[in-house]
């Protein structure tokens, strides 16, 4: 009976500290995603006609499109929610590789020795991927653009308001940009043995079926051109990751 306390202390205190532990590494994602903010709102013209440079290229392009590339304003508080938008969705990109990191130190105590081996790979891809699936949506956007204005009708003027555009482009960005990290999970639910490289490559046919329709679903703007520009590359990375994982699985048992 005398070991009970003994036993319960032993118990609680790792608990207590492991969620201080978590609370110190959300306070600094949270932190690093305040510095990003700060960065792009310094910043914030040059990214804002980073962002509606396609539309104004396009627009240049297109004469008969009727649009001179201007957003416009409805509302006090359209052109302020639009920096916001923009501050915050950019300091969250900015704040990714922090984020990660401390992902990566919460969780690296409980894995094994070979578990850590794969983790900085694994960091360093889902960066890369994510910014190939911003930059591939932002380069395909003077194309769905040019789609959705054709679709329009003829004799249409484009007055584009700041908050709706804004949030296009950034859902678009973040929607391929986070699609781009599925063939990391993928990768990483083979090691941990829940699914089998040979299921999914047996299972290819639904796969790919699955990711067209996850990416009609995933694209903001639902035109045929951004669901193409992301389930094609998806298809091929999907591929990728059932080869990768094949790899790193049949190296493994080879050591074991």
């Amino acid at each position: 009976m005398s070991e009970s306390p003994t036993s319960s202390n032993d118990t609680v205190m790792p608990l207590m500290e492991h969620l201080r532990e978590l609370r110190m590494r959300i306070v600094r994602s949270l932190l690093a995603v305040a510095v990003g903010t700060i960065v792009i709102l310094a910043i914030y013209d040059p990214v804002k006609n980073f962002l509606t440079k396609p539309y104004r290229n396009l627009c240049s392009e297109r004469p008969d499109f009727q649009c001179d590339g201007s957003l416009f304003s409805l509302g006090p508080l359209d052109g302020f929610s639009a920096r916001m938008r923009v501050c915050a969705y950019g300091g969250l990109v900015l704040a990714l590789p922090v984020v990660l990191w401390q992902i990566w130190r919460f969780i690296v105590p409980a894995l094994s020795k070979k578990e850590k081996y794969y983790a900085g790979p694994f960091i360093t891809s889902s960066i890369v991927l994510f910014v190939a699936g911003c930059s591939l949506a932002y380069w395909t956007l003077d194309k769905a653009l040019e789609f959705l204005i054709s679709w329009s009708g003829t004799d249409v003027t484009q007055a584009y308001q700041i908050t709706k555009y804004i949030s296009l482009v950034t859902l678009m960005m973040l929607a391929f940009g986070v699609g781009f990290l599925s063939p990391v999970l993928l990768v990483f639910l083979q090691l941990a043995g829940a699914v089998r490289p040979r299921t999914l490559i047996k299972q290819w046919r639904f796969a790919i079926m699955g990711i067209f329709v996850t990416a009609a679903v995933i694209t903001p703007s639902g035109d045929p051109i951004s669901m193409l520009a992301l389930a094609i590359p998806l298809t091929f990375l999907y591929l990728l990751a059932v080869l990768i994982g094949w790899l790193l699985t049949r190296r493994r048992a080879t050591a074991e």
